[in-house]
């Protein structure tokens, strides 16, 4: 089968619809975060945690957290697992690929010398979970090799390794701190297993359904990776290197536009190189400069209007003061009227979501 031929109008159109950031909104949360795959959770909240912002930009202002809460802890039609919120109907592809995947030498090692901390961590939790971590035990026989924030994080080591593997899970929070349960009280009871040929093959439908367009495969990249394998069909998209692979039932689609701000972390942009050769826009999270070095701001949400990225919105909270400071809009192109309208009403959205009044614009 021959190539589908893109333009980046079109790939750029795919892109945005996968991540359901087109007209009209979407009304349904937990259908949003089965159609993205994951929402990323990072303390960050320089604005509103990442997670929240995301079903934000795709909602709107009837969008409440606790609605996300109460899916994941009571409902349990959404989970969480290490680093991100999911749909169950996800977690048997996505345990199988680290179960049965070969152990990094380092992690196999610290696994096998601390088999008997693992089973106490296991006959605690049956006794007595949920816990959150600090309520456990550390019974390493080997401390965690590390030089750096992880030293003396036993327990929180063990606890990701067996989360990750599916012998523990997330069953809610206390603030920032997680329960530890038990999967079979946590996880529906009829998840079946796959073995890690079909699970990478359905993380790789399953993550090109959520962006549209992507690569095969590139460099290796902390976290959930931005490639699709062999995945949906190939395409070559105009003024780009190489090829992509695209979900066909995204191509030809009609495509009407909105306006959105974004979370540094929203999978639209995430992968920053698909990022710049699609929409010819360049990010980076500042938080981690000097205030000094920054061009755009601590968490600068990028703007998307119509089906290009046309800017950075530096903003903070100040919650004392009741207020969302507008630091300033950085137009990566020259706002048209309608542009700058657009941009100003999605502000004002964000502040009112966010119980705030705008200050700066």
């Amino acid at each position: 089968m021959a190539p589908h031929r893109l333009t980046k109008d079109e790939a750029r159109r795919i892109a945005i619809h996968a991540q359901a950031l087109d007209a009209p909104r979407p009304t349904d949360l937990v259908a949003v975060v089965e159609r993205l795959t994951i929402l990323q959770i990072d303390p960050t909240a320089a604005i509103a945690p990442s997670a929240d912002l995301v079903l934000w930009s795709r909602l709107g202002s009837t969008y409440d957290p606790t609605e996300l809460t109460r899916a994941v802890e009571s409902d349990r039609r959404l989970v969480e697992t290490v680093a991100y919120i999911r749909s169950p109907r996800d977690l048997p592809a996505v345990i199988a690929e680290v179960r049965d995947a070969p152990l990094h030498p380092t992690i196999g090692a610290w696994l096998r010398d601390n088999e008997p901390f693992r089973r106490d961590i296991l006959a605690l939790l049956e006794k007595a979970g949920p816990l959150l971590s600090r309520d456990i035990p550390d019974t390493s026989v080997v401390p965690w090799p590390s030089s750096g924030w992880t030293n003396n994080r036993n327990v929180t080591k063990m606890l990701e390794a067996m989360a990750l593997r599916g012998q523990v899970a997330i069953s809610g929070r206390k603030g920032r701190q997680r329960y530890w349960d038990l999967p079979e009280r946590v996880y529906p009871a009829d998840l079946p297993v796959v073995d890690l040929d079909t699970a990478v093959r359905l993380r790789n439908e399953r993550r090109l359904a959520a962006l549209g367009i992507a690569r095969s495969a590139g460099p290796q990249l902390p976290g959930e990776p931005p490639y699709v394998g062999d995945a949906g069909e190939e395409a070559v998209v105009e003024g780009t290197p190489g090829t992509w692979r695209v979900h066909p039932a995204y191509v030809g689609l009609p495509f009407e536009g909105r306006t959105a701000l974004l979370s540094p972390f929203d999978r639209l942009i995430h992968d920053r190189v698909r990022t710049e050769q699609l929409f010819g826009f360049e990010y980076i999270l500042e938080m981690y400069k000097p205030q000094d070095k920054r061009r755009w701001g601590y968490f600068a949400l990028p703007v998307l209007h119509g089906d290009q990225l046309v800017g950075k919105l530096d903003a903070t909270v100040d919650r004392r003061a009741g207020t969302l400071v507008v630091n300033a809009v950085h137009e990566d192109v020259r706002f048209t009227e309608t542009t700058t309208a657009a941009v100003r009403a999605e502000i004002a959205d964000l502040a009112a979501w966010l119980g705030l009044e705008v200050v700066g614009v």
